[in-house]
């Protein structure tokens, strides 16, 4: 790889105030790019995408039926932002569509309530299945939340509003350990992305499902803002955490070529809202494509 292209990304990342790690491979050719590839980070809700995997080979092997209705109780679900976490009132849904807002709109009640249902091993499963070695998922976003308020004396929402943006309170936030919080590498999640898109780590049927899913993701913010065009597609997930943004995804042009990225950052601000931190995911993975593409035109 050359070293231009690496600093390149580096400066765009320090220009953005973050520390950034990325991997980005040609599914076609193999030619890859990295800065910092291989340095465990934490993959906020970026584990979800095994996850959801782990629900479609759990289908492949005749353990669980998609389809199959769970109910989702408001006492007992995990809160958040979007989706069923965010509802009022019971709400009863397939394994399936569990999976769809887990994904679309990361959903931290859809996915933990696939979770319970499909039990840890079975991501740890599809992990070692798509040969991501040195990934561990080992929490879902229930155990997140409450390590979260352990580590800043309060679960009150607004007082960990006011927490979640302190230099100090972040410094003693657990959750923030890579070593205790589920983790992975930016060369691993490409790894899972390339695949998915091969169709090697489930069948083509369950693959397909997994990638029709990441298509859905709503957030453009990231990874889609580096490649606003309308014959360009973008599939992704993203991961957030206080200081942390992430996301991996495959980039797909209309002459064929295929690029899975992932991109992992840390900000240096504590801020919640930093447009550019946002922002240098789809920058610095258009970097790298418009790199591995280079010959193809």
């Amino acid at each position: 790889m050359s070293d231009d292209v690496r600093d390149r990304i580096s400066a765009l990342f320090a220009d953005a105030g973050v520390t950034g790690r990325l991997h980005a491979i040609d599914l076609g050719s193999g030619r890859e790019v990295g800065v910092g590839a291989d340095t465990l980070v934490l993959m906020a809700s970026v584990f979800k995408v095994p996850l959801v995997l782990a629900l479609h080979r759990a289908a492949d092997a005749g353990l669980a039926d998609p389809a199959q209705r769970v109910t989702v109780e408001p006492g007992a679900r995990t809160g958040g932002p979007t989706g069923i976490g965010a509802m009022a009132d019971p709400v009863v849904m397939s394994l399936r569509d569990l999976a769809h807002l887990a994904i679309s709109v990361s959903d931290n009640a859809a996915a933990d309530a696939l979770a319970d249902h499909l039990g840890l091993p079975a991501v740890a499963e599809a992990v070692a299945a798509a040969g991501m070695t040195r990934t561990a998922v080992i929490e879902v976003c229930r155990d997140v939340a409450a390590r979260t308020a352990a580590s800043l004396g309060t679960a009150d929402p607004a007082r960990l509003g006011a927490l979640l943006t302190d230099p100090a309170a972040l410094s003693r936030l657990a959750t923030l350990d890579v070593t205790v919080s589920n983790r992975t590498t930016a060369r691993d999640c490409t790894t899972l992305l390339a695949g998915l898109w091969r169709d090697e780590v489930a069948t083509p049927r369950s693959c397909a499902a997994v990638r029709r899913l990441l298509a859905l993701q709503v957030w453009p913010h990231r990874l889609a803002s580096g490649f606003p065009f309308d014959d360009v597609r973008v599939c992704g997930k993203t991961g957030t955490l206080p200081t942390v943004r992430n996301e991996i995804g495959v980039v797909e042009y209309p002459d064929g070529g295929r690029y899975a990225v992932a991109v992992f950052t840390r900000s240096a601000s504590t801020a919640l809202t930093l447009p550019r931190a946002d922002a240098v995911i789809g920058t610095a993975a258009r970097a790298a494509v418009e790199h591995l593409r280079t010959g193809r035109r």
